[in-house]
């Protein structure tokens, strides 16, 4: 199982009220719902492994250089994420405290979670479950190598587990062409404008009528081809933006990221650094619980 741990940790900060507090008074409840969270994948699923996959560099500046707006509305002057109140130092406890319970963490300082995520299942030939909430993460499902995508959406507790099928039932593509469906249809989550006149549904036609963005741009050069002639202008117009966004957009599945160790721990690597991370944060319960989950799948 590997965890976009971001889109975890966003989701149990906007799920769980403000007032869930520390002992000391700051927002705690994105730490307790990660931690919640896990344990619920961990009870439905019984992973043999386990990483959490941190994002390294959330806007790499060689996405940035291809794509301008990518994930800009959410950057700050500086360049940093723009982060919602309370939730910085929340992530650094989170962080803290899956390196002191022992649970495998993955990132590269030159790329995001997705990447890394896309490289550690590349490495395997046993099943895969990537949990997150990012759609473009829809991509690495491959019915044939066994690797499924549960999403986030509509929060923890009600994820969605995606094999091919359910892919193609909720976007009308294959898995390999989310990516290609993305970049036409355009992604205003993540700064990618899209082609003008091209929604979801022309989108899916003309990935499934062509086989995605390269052959979408071959159809629109061939002036025999079957394509109107205003769309045909329209992707023309936008071959050099649909160049640079499929790249963009595209998971990168073989960075640099060390052999892990990412069986389910046994036992803390760091006692000590628990039992104070749990009393600062206040969260025996939950701490109690995923390692309660975590007995029962090393017993599954």
């Amino acid at each position: 199982m590997l965890i976009d741990a971001a889109s975890l940790w966003y989701r149990a900060y906007y799920a769980l009220p403000s007032s869930i507090k520390s002992p000391e008074g700051a927002r705690s409840g994105a730490v307790r719902g990660f931690f919640d969270g896990l344990s619920t994948l961990v009870r439905r699923f019984s992973p043999t492994e386990l990483v959490c996959c941190l994002e390294g560099n959330w806007r790499p500046r060689w996405r940035t250089g291809l794509v301008a707006g990518y994930k800009a509305d959410r950057a700050r002057e500086d360049g940093s994420e723009d982060t919602p109140e309370g939730l910085d130092a929340q992530v650094a406890a989170i962080e803290a405290l899956l390196a002191a319970l022992g649970v495998a963490t993955a990132s590269h300082p030159d790329f995001e979670a997705d990447d890394v995520i896309a490289t550690l299942a590349a490495r395997t030939a046993e099943p895969v479950c990537v949990v997150t909430g990012d759609r473009d993460l829809f991509q690495l499902v491959d019915d044939e190598r066994d690797r499924t995508v549960v999403y986030l959406a509509r929060g923890i507790s009600k994820a969605e587990l995606f094999d091919g099928e359910a892919v193609a039932t909720k976007f009308g593509v294959a898995p390999e062409h989310y990516a290609d469906f993305a970049v036409l249809r355009g992604d205003p989550s993540d700064g990618l404008p899209g082609v003008p006149g091209i929604g979801a549904k022309t989108a899916t036609s003309l990935v499934n009528a062509y086989g995605g963005v390269n052959g979408v741009l071959a159809a629109a050069l061939d002036e025999s081809s079957d394509l109107p002639a205003r769309r045909r202008r329209a992707i023309l117009d936008a071959a050099d933006y649909l160049d640079r966004a499929l790249k963009v957009t595209t998971v990168v599945d073989h960075v640099e990221v060390p052999l892990i160790e990412s069986g389910l721990p046994s036992e803390a690597a760091d006692p000590a650094a628990v039992e104070a991370l749990t009393a600062q944060w206040g969260i025996a319960s939950a701490m109690r619980r995923f390692g309660e989950a975590l007995t029962e799948a090393r017993r599954a």
